[in-house]
This record gives C-alpha cells, sequence and structure tokens, in this order.
C-alpha cells in the first residue's frame, strides 16, 4: 500500500471517529479533506494550509459576536459585564487564551514535527470528549510552556 493510500485510510479513520462519536464537524471537516485527495484537487491544499485557520477564526467570531449583532445580547448588558467579576475573569481568561494561540502558532511555525500530535489529539478530544477543534492553537502553547518554547 502507498502512502497515498495510507492518508486516506487515515482521513477515513478519522471520519469514522467523527461519525462514531456523533461530532458533524469533524465527520465534514474529514469527508472534505479525503475528497480534496480523491478528486486530485491537490492544489487546494496549499490554499487550505495558508487560509483555513484564519477563515475557520473568522467564522467562529462570527459565531460568537451574532448574538450582540441580532441584538440579543444588548450593549448595555455588554457594558454591565465589565462590572461583574465572573465577566471581568472571563476577559482575563480570553487573554490568556489569546497569547497562549499566539505562542501556540509560534511553535507549530518552527516545530512543525509537534504538529500531527497536536492535530490528532485535538480531533480525538472532539471525537471522544465532545469537545470542538480550536484545540491545536491553544494546546501548542500550553505545550510551548512545558517544553520552553515560543
Amino acid at each position: 500500500m502507498n502512502q497515498v493510500d495510507l492518508i486516506s485510510l487515515f482521513l477515513l479513520l478519522m471520519t469514522a471517529l467523527g461519525i462514531f462519536s456523533g461530532n458533524m464537524p469533524i465527520t465534514i471537516a474529514m469527508l472534505v479533506l479525503l475528497m480534496v485527495r480523491v478528486l486530485q484537487l491537490h492544489f487546494a491544499f496549499p490554499w487550505l494550509e495558508k487560509y483555513g485557520l484564519t477563515i475557520g477564526i473568522i467564522i467562529l467570531t462570527i459565531g460568537v459576536m451574532a448574538p450582540v449583532a441580532s441584538g440579543k445580547i444588548s450593549l448595555q448588558t455588554l457594558w454591565a459585564s465589565f462590572f461583574h467579576w465572573q465577566s471581568l475573569l472571563a476577559i482575563a481568561v480570553g487573554m490568556l487564551v489569546a497569547w497562549l494561540g499566539g505562542r501556540g502558532a509560534s511553535l507549530m511555525g518552527s516545530q512543525p514535527t509537534v504538529v500531527a500530535g497536536l492535530l490528532i489529539g485535538t480531533v480525538l478530544g472532539v471525537a471522544f470528549f465532545k469537545g470542538v477543534p480550536v484545540g491545536p492553537l491553544i494546546a501548542a502553547g500550553i505545550l510551548s510552556l512545558i517544553i520552553g518554547k515560543g
């Protein structure tokens, strides 16, 4: 069996994990990547690698900010949150996670050998623990703290 077949088999295994765990985002993502391989659309991979994360973050941000844009969460409610200890803690945690994500991006760029493990760990976490696949950058940031890189 050649390498192309093994990669497709791996993508099928990840698809099965998504189906087995009932996690539609993993299932769809793996099927899209598998289709790009099967349909010989290899020109898309560099584009996906370069812009996929940014597009994903944009879509995630749209989803998070939609309640504000729709008026479901008012500006008055947002302003009041700055005076509540839990909201202030949430702001601090959000800043910490953003900082970790920045360290993670640096680590993933400078240590590409860790990327495969981070990605597999994220997919398994999504599949088995009902997680959300935003973990690789944060995981890399935490890893950078542990191994002293970034």
